[in-house]
């Protein structure tokens, strides 16, 4: 018997879900709204109960973003970062958690809060050096959080190398793939044993969601932080769900120009003389585990940090604001935007300097684009 042909990722964005009503034949998968679900019948319960454990607009959405990474399952919830902390629920107490020492400012703040409550110990790590799969080796940690590209230097992290060394001590490798998204990484595909994204960003891609999702390799962990989804309450509203999968059919689309742009873009900086360095993740290893390098970059300014008033004046369509992924072009300044809750010792640490400017590259056109940054250089000049 011949093999069916396998779907492309793309094909599987735009279909998920589609055409499989079955009250009423609805091309669009309906909204289900409903809090509570009826029993067939005493000592029977049917696929849904109740809307905290279960809900079909949420588990499409996690079976299409599960079917893209290649998992066995996974859970939709409330925010990136209740994804997260959804995963931390696996860490014993008094466990121990190796996290990146550049990782997001959100993720940092949460880490050390845990942290502080006495659930589990972690330590802050550069995941980049050629000596981490031996350090997560030497200190044996429960699990290992892996961030690549990291947020917001876009530094990578070998995610073969980091999950291998993670499984050799019994440990879990948990990798953010918020920045690239299925459509250029599937860390599972390279050894990880858990995913977390904050759909919010390219999943749904419009930043009008408010999301988070969690993909595990195997069922039965899939099925664990299903248990874990349902008791602590983290779970995804329907509406947010049926938002986000009408978000994700366009996920290839949008990727494909924006990454253009942003190669453009990155161009266009390195030209800069008022540009110290440009961070955009398409080097050697980018090329061994991603299949595109995305539309997220950052880029250093050679001037004073008293002087960054002028350069953000006036931002034309960049708009001056946090988060990530839309179609809308955003600029940020992380050190008093996305990662201010870090100490500035911390964020010297990282690598996180008081001129360093994130950029997410939109589908605007981008002459659009470049007239913009122009202004914004021009404006800086002035200044100094």
């Amino acid at each position: 018997m011949p093999l069916k042909p396998k779907t492309k990722p793309e094909t599987k964005c735009v279909t998920a879900g589609i055409g499989q009503d079955q009250a009423y034949g609805a091309v669009t998968p309906p909204l289900y709204l409903s809090s509570t679900y009826t029993f067939p019948g005493f000592g029977e319960m049917g696929k849904y109960d109740y809307g905290r454990g279960g809900n079909p607009n949420r588990d499409a959405l996690a079976d299409a973003i599960s079917e893209l990474e290649g998992g066995a399952g996974g859970v939709v919830t409330s925010s990136g970062m209740a994804a997260i902390d959804l995963v931390l629920n696996l860490v014993p107490h008094g466990g121990l958690v190796l996290a990146p020492h550049d990782c997001y400012g959100g993720t940092f703040r949460l880490l050390l809060s845990r942290q502080e409550q006495g659930r589990f110990r972690v330590e802050f790590i550069n995941q980049t050096k050629d000596t981490a799969p031996a350090e997560i080796r030497a200190k044996n940690p429960d699990l290992v959080f892996i961030e690549t590209p990291s947020n917001p230097l876009m530094r990578l992290s070998d995610i073969a190398a980091l999950s291998a060394a993670a499984h050799d001590v019994s440990a879990l490798a948990v990798c953010d793939n918020t920045f690239l998204s299925p459509a250029r990484q599937t860390p599972l595909a390279l050894g990880a044993d858990i995913i977390v994204h904050s759909t919010t960003k390219f999943i749904n891609g419009h930043s009008d969601v408010v999301g988070g999702a969690v993909v595990a390799a195997c069922a039965d962990m899939a099925e664990k932080l299903a248990w874990w989804a349902n008791c602590t309450g983290v779970t995804g509203a329907p509406f947010d769900s049926f938002l986000t999968l009408r978000g994700l059919r366009t996920l290839h689309a949008r990727m494909d120009v924006q990454e253009n742009n942003a190669i453009e873009i990155v161009q266009y900086l390195r030209g800069k003389k008022s540009v110290k360095s440009v961070h955009y993740p398409d080097g050697i290893l980018a090329q061994k585990q991603q299949s595109g390098s995305g539309a997220m970059l950052s880029f250093e300014l050679g001037a004073k940090s008293e002087d960054l008033k002028n350069f953000f004046a006036d931002t034309g369509i960049f708009q001056f604001a946090e988060s990530l992924g839309g179609t809308e072009s955003l600029i940020c300044h992380p050190a008093s935007m996305t990662h201010r809750a870090m100490s500035q010792e911390d964020r010297d640490s990282a690598g996180v300097s008081d001129t360093l400017v994130r950029m997410s590259v939109g589908m605007e056109h981008k002459d659009d684009q470049l007239r913009a940054l122009t202004t914004m250089f021009s404006n800086l000049q002035t200044a100094e």
